[in-house]
């Protein structure tokens, strides 16, 4: 455990469900752990106890990727851990394939709805069906990172052969939606869920407090081991996501200290404030260290060992890239740095 994890509180210390299983947090909120076949080898789903019109059942919030054995543990889990009740309702936070990548199957299986926030429904049906590059391949990808530095042939030809990354993990999604807003009271099993909106993270991020269980559903916008992942992809190139993220997690303070925080990775905690001021710090502490890299002029890829001193697959390093370019923007549009595409096509940051 890190310093700043000690900062934090573990309710559940290490205990966690099992794959095909469930646990409850708190009642009528249970929690199931799906894999991933990433550095990042989790994500937590939840089950929320619910009631529409007069039928009693199951709200499922957030997926998991689109994957025979991720199917087979759903199959479990509808085996011998909804009590004999139907799954009502899907519920995403966010559009990224670990969330949503199931979201079509689930809807299908159960017939029913899914609720989620409108940009994200909508940049993930595009992106289901080839209508945009995923974030982390392509062409489009390839051009981008290579205009920050990234030079290896071999690294850009995988990144060109991943044009398919998106809908392999999320093949296709519901023909239609239920529109979830910022503030937006959800009725979930008799108790209000406040939607709060983030930016930054996603397009249009949807995390969920419960006032009566003092428990939010985090999604990625608050996580208790690492820093929420903020980047800059070649569909929105000159994109500064970083401000738009800090600014969202203050949409979190007026939540009671101590909270519950069911996060998509990592275990349950309490701690939101503490960890929302790491959060600040952290990234007040990257930011000047770029600048102060930036003495002389500096490609992304330069920055990318002052921001993470661990070797990185390249799977990592794309989304290292879009952080290291986020934070980059940061400064350029706080007019700290200026930007130049420079003779051999590599765009560079220097301090003013």
């Amino acid at each position: 455990m890190n310093p700043l994890e000690h900062q934090l509180q573990y309710p559940f210390a290490d205990t966690m469900p099992g794959p095909g299983l469930s646990m409850e947090l708190a009642p009528g909120v249970r929690w199931i752990r799906m894999p991933l076949p990433f550095a990042l080898d989790h994500i937590n789903l939840w089950l929320l106890r619910d009631k529409i019109d007069g039928v009693e059942g199951w709200t499922i919030v957030d997926c998991g990727i689109s994957r025979d054995e991720v199917k087979a543990l759903w199959e479990d889990i509808f085996a011998t851990q909804l009590e004999g009740l139907p799954v009502l309702r899907v519920l995403v936070t966010h559009m990224h394939p670990d969330h949503v990548g199931l979201a079509s199957w689930l809807c299908k299986k159960w017939n029913v709805p899914l609720y989620m926030s409108m940009t994200d429904y909508m940049t993930a049906k595009l992106w289901s069906i080839g209508q945009g590059t995923g974030a982390t391949g392509g062409e489009s990808a390839a051009q981008h990172l290579g205009r920050h530095g990234m030079t290896d042939p071999d690294s850009l030809e995988q990144i060109r052969a991943r044009a398919s990354y998106y809908p392999n993990l999320v093949p296709d999604m519901p023909a239609s939606y239920a529109r979830i807003l910022d503030g937006q009271s959800l009725n979930i099993g008799g108790h209000a869920w406040q939607a709060i909106v983030g930016y930054g993270h996603a397009p249009e991020h949807i995390s969920l407090f419960c006032p009566d269980k003092n428990v939010l559903i985090s999604g990625d916008m608050v996580l208790p081991r690492i820093s929420t992942n903020v980047s800059v992809f070649d569909y929105e190139p000159m994109g500064n996501p970083l401000p738009l993220y800090l600014n969202s997690l203050n949409n979190f303070e007026h939540l009671p200290a101590d909270t519950l925080i069911l996060p998509s990775h990592g275990k349950p905690f309490k701690g939101l404030h503490e960890r929302i001021a790491q959060q600040h710090t952290h990234h007040a502490e990257r930011l000047a260290e770029v600048l102060e890299a930036c003495a002389t002029p500096q490609s992304t890829t330069d920055i990318l060992p002052v921001l993470f001193k661990r070797k990185l697959d390249l799977h990592q390093t794309t989304f290292a890239m879009g952080e290291a370019i986020a934070h980059l923007h940061a400064l350029y549009f706080e007019d700290k740095l200026s930007r130049e595409l420079c003779a051999d096509g590599i765009i560079r940051f220097v301090r003013k």
